[in-house]
């Protein structure tokens, strides 16, 4: 989050960029419509992303189930994000780091209350323990910007920007594992230019995660947890 402002649209509360004559997501498939007319009139790469779209073809869903090993299932309020099909309809290959400006349980709070308009796909605790609020799947309304809210993965962590005592080791180790196994997932390049911090985003007023997060250590302990055997996933004390 940072600065304790919240984001009362997906995109920052600007006008979203005119959509294409058909696009990935406004493309009707039911009805009378046929896949020979869809052809007709959108290009073979483009509908070929959109097979899943066709009813009996998504991807099914488990209520609860976590893609991080090891986390607890919190849900958010689903007005604070989108349902989708990632990444078939949207290529995810960001990961942007929040502070909350505030505790985990406040995190955990905003982020259920359907008139915050905001959320993010995980929250982590300053002793390790992740929560997540919203499936990969699908697009947080995190970044204050549609185009990055579709291409990444929100992680909030518990603290403040001005105080480089919330950021414990335990955090930070927490927070690596879980990046290293969403960049795994997707083939994230581990630098700079692929895990950015809230503050990064095109368009932003927030501030995270702040002056006191260590990106090298950060991206070290990434790179580490990328390259580790797998082994079972460690977390805090549940809420």
């Amino acid at each position: 989050m940072g600065d304790e402002k919240t984001e009362s649209t997906e995109d920052g509360g600007k006008d979203a960029p005119p959509e294409r004559a058909i696009s990935r997501r406004a493309l009707l498939l039911g009805g009378t419509v046929a896949v020979g007319t869809v052809a007709a009139v959108v290009a073979r790469d483009e509908l070929g992303r959109l097979w899943w779209r066709i009813p009996g073809v998504e991807k099914g869903r488990e209520e609860g189930a976590v893609d991080a090993r090891g986390a607890q299932w919190i849900a958010a309020s689903s007005a604070n994000w989108r349902r989708a099909d990632r990444p078939d309809d949207y290529e995810i290959d960001r990961v942007v780091i929040h502070v909350v400006q505030g505790g985990y349980r406040t995190a955990l709070k905003v982020f259920k209350d359907p008139g915050h308009g905001a959320a993010a796909h995980y929250v982590v605790r300053k002793d390790g323990h992740i929560a997540q609020m919203i499936r990969e799947l699908d697009v947080a309304f995190h970044a204050g910007s549609r185009s990055m809210n579709e291409r990444s993965v929100g992680i909030e962590h518990e603290g403040f920007v001005d105080k480089k005592e919330s950021f414990t080791d335990a955090m930070y180790e927490a927070s690596a594992r879980l990046t290293a196994g969403i960049c795994g997932r997707y083939d994230i390049p581990v630098d700079r230019e692929h895990i950015i911090g809230h503050v990064e985003v095109e368009g932003t007023d927030h501030t995270d995660p702040g002056p006191h997060w260590d990106w090298e250590r950060y991206l070290r302990l990434v790179r580490r947890e990328r390259d580790r055997p797998s082994r079972p996933a460690r977390t805090g004390t549940p809420a």
